[in-house]
């Protein structure tokens, strides 16, 4: 009997308590947001913190989805509000909506940090070069596979942290030769359930087309089974673009609910090869200018990829 009272007294305490320190040695792969490209700094440390629960919406990420809607583009920010600079990064800002995005991020009292794209767009012009021109110390972001000018050049497996929030950043061509997919990091500190932010990769019960700028529907049929279906279920699926007014879907319900993705690699590779879809209006002004990263100066020097 005394054993168990003192069982049930340790058990109170323990609920009663608020947190639970641990110290614990970590590995972290940073990124410099102050220098002309990439510098991975690696470094080992102890650290005391609290442990809580992680949960989404996370207690430390704000998240907005923003809508252009003649290209029928999301723009995604993202920022650490328990940082105390309010790091925050765009995701596939337009130019058209350039200014009120800078404006949201202003009255949130964030500082921007990146602009950044999953690729090369073809319907609508990147903001990223006109938000430069505002807020210079910005820095944008594009793969380096994408071929186009940007002042960071990024490569599958690279972190691009904002405070103590990262993403992750995972290949995905087959839209186009240079397309990558950002996801939330993986760890208790970080958002849970994870958010991963396709560009054209994968759509919500779609994909994004293949028959121009070296698309390839082997190469997406592989990227969007072996990078994005392999994450956890209860993944949050964020795209570049919606056309019938969805915001938000899971790889679970798109690995049973995708019309095309769903298929088996042949019957995916038929129906993509025989869409019929008209030549991108855009596609001649947008491509370009988004080589370019929008605006960005045309005399600049090329800035070196980052290695791994």
């Amino acid at each position: 009997m005394l054993a168990m009272n003192l069982i049930r007294c340790c058990l109170s305490l323990a609920r009663r308590s608020p947190s639970h320190f641990l110290n614990l040695s970590t590995t972290q792969t940073l990124v410099s947001p102050s220098s002309s490209r990439f510098k991975l700094i690696t470094f080992q440390t102890m650290v005391s913190r609290a442990y809580t629960t992680p949960s989404h919406p996370s207690g430390k990420l704000l998240f907005r989805q923003l809508f252009e809607k003649d290209s029928s583009t999301y723009t995604y920010l993202l920022a650490d509000v328990s940082h105390p600079d309010k790091p925050a990064l765009l995701i596939d800002p337009v130019d058209k909506t350039a200014e009120r995005d800078l404006s949201l991020v202003k009255e949130l009292g964030l500082k921007l940090i990146y602009a950044m794209n999953t690729h090369v767009h073809a319907d609508h012009i990147t903001g990223t070069g006109l938000i430069k021109t505002k807020v210079p110390a910005v820095k944008s972001v594009i793969s380096e596979a994408s071929k186009s000018k940007a002042d960071l050049l990024i490569q599958a497996g690279d972190k691009i942290y904002f405070g103590d929030l990262f993403l992750e950043v995972r290949s995905t061509p087959g839209h186009t030769l240079g397309c990558v997919t950002y996801v939330t990091g993986d760890g208790p500190d970080q958002p849970q359930p994870r958010m991963a932010f396709t560009g054209d990769a994968l759509l919500i019960r779609g994909c994004g087309r293949t028959d121009f700028q070296g698309g390839s529907s082997h190469e997406l049929y592989k990227s969007v089974h072996s990078q994005i279906f392999t994450l956890p279920k209860d993944t949050l699926i964020y795209p570049a673009h919606d056309y019938k007014g969805f915001t938000v879907s899971t790889v679970a319900e798109e690995m049973l609910y995708n019309p095309r993705l769903t298929r088996d690699e042949e019957t995916f590779r038929y129906i993509m090869e025989n869409l019929n879809l008209p030549y991108p209006k855009m596609i001649d002004l947008a491509v370009p200018a988004n080589m370019v990263c929008g605006l960005q100066d045309l005399s600049a020097k090329p800035v070196e990829a980052i290695s791994n």
